[in-house]
């Protein structure tokens, strides 16, 4: 008997540690089976969400209108919740959501009830801080890329043309006739005084001449065409009532002048003459600035076989220029502050970096690159207001140092 009461005591010991065992190993069991599920709820979750179009940063699981603008919220694309992060972010400060230079060290809300928006820790990296006085890099994340409506496009080199439109008329010029018969009495009196010994004569016929061919340049005539001036075949009455063509007179502003060559085409319209077309090429361009309209008179040559186009007659000119292949952006690639003009490079991790440019010609979809970008880099395209205010923040918040307390 007294060996059999220690084995009965040894069997109940071990059959009590197996039951404990069971228990333990049931309650891991359906701990794990519970969280698989909370984790598998949580990740086939699934809710809307609505945000303003003008406010991007205001959004809402619900339908309603934008507290700012009274706009209908738009509903995004449905987002799947991952499960909650066990990591914490840093908050440093807040910031008011429309006033960024507005901060509090401790959540607010402003004048219309909206919450201070956190600024975390990692959100105050450092990054490069570019080249644009006054303005630093900063980070976007693809999410926050796709909520304001950032694009992007590559640096390379376009086809640059435009079509310029000017007012003009069809030349009737006494002043430019009465000046050509100047200047041939000028060169007549300078070929009789070229074989006389008065010296004094002869200089006054050269500077007479000179000053003649000086005021045939500023009424729009070339070189070349005052040259043939002096020879027999030219007829100085075709300046005044021209046979088979006419001269037209475009004005064409300072901002549009620069490109335009002699020998290219112009299309000439002429609203008497409703759904015709007159086509000519460009013979000089005065090198003096009309002040008070800021244009220079463009003089063409245009062919009128049938004498259509008559003496003062008002006309619409078109001119298309062609500036050959050049590194360009699209025109909202660009960003004007001041004297300067700048882009956002993307570079690397959602970087957006502020870079100064040179710009040269403008068309009516790209600016011409000179100087401070390469081909095939990557510049923003879109929204480029809302990323200036995200660089303005960044800038604002390094050179403050110490955040401005919001007063409640």
């Amino acid at each position: 008997m007294n060996i059999i009461k220690p084995i009965l005591k040894n069997k109940i010991y071990i059959s009590l540690i197996l039951v404990g065992v069971l228990i333990t190993f049931f309650v891991i069991f359906k701990r794990h089976t519970s969280n698989t599920h909370i984790n598998h709820t949580q990740l086939e979750t699934k809710k809307d969400v609505y945000f303003c179009s003008m406010h991007p940063h205001i959004t809402s699981d619900k339908p309603g209108k934008c507290p700012i603008c009274h706009m209908d919220l738009q509903k995004m694309e449905t987002q799947t919740e991952t499960p909650i992060k066990t990591t914490k972010k840093k908050i440093l400060f807040y910031r008011h959501p429309m006033q960024p230079e507005v901060t509090s060290p401790v959540p607010s809300k402003d004048e219309m009830g909206m919450d201070y928006i956190p600024v975390y820790e990692e959100d105050m990296d450092e990054t490069p801080s570019g080249d644009v006085t006054g303005r630093a890099s900063f980070r976007l994340s693809q999410e926050r890329q796709q909520l304001i409506g950032v694009t992007s496009t590559q640096v390379k080199y376009q086809a640059l043309s435009q079509e310029i439109r000017a007012s003009g008329k069809v030349a009737f010029d006494p002043e430019l006739f009465t000046t050509i018969e100047e200047y041939l009495q000028a060169l007549s009196a300078q070929k009789e005084m070229s074989e006389s010994s008065y010296i004094d004569l002869q200089e006054q016929t050269r500077a007479l001449v000179k000053s003649t061919e000086i005021k045939l340049q500023l009424l729009g005539l070339t070189k070349e065409q005052i040259d043939m001036l002096g020879t027999k075949s030219s007829d100085p009455i075709n300046l005044l009532l021209p046979q088979g063509f006419v001269w037209i007179y475009a004005e064409v502003f300072e901002y549009e002048i620069a490109g335009l060559k002699t020998g290219q085409s112009i299309e000439v319209l002429v609203p008497s003459l409703p759904g015709k077309s007159f086509f000519g090429k460009v013979s000089s361009i005065s090198p003096v600035l009309n002040a008070p309209t800021r244009t220079f008179r463009v003089r063409a040559e245009v062919p009128d076989p049938q004498g259509e186009l008559r003496p003062d007659t008002f006309v619409n000119v078109k001119i298309k220029m062609e500036y050959g292949r050049k590194l360009a952006v699209p025109l909202d690639s660009i960003i004007h502050s001041g004297d300067q003009n700048f882009v956002f490079v993307i570079k690397e991790k959602g970087i957006f970096e502020p870079r100064a440019v040179t710009v040269g010609v403008k068309t009516k979809e790209y600016y011409e690159i000179i100087v401070g970008l390469e081909e095939g880099e990557t510049v923003a395209t879109a929204a480029n207001f809302l990323l200036d205010s995200e660089s303005r923040l960044r800038s604002v918040i390094k050179q403050l140092g110490t955040p401005k307390q919001h007063q409640h």
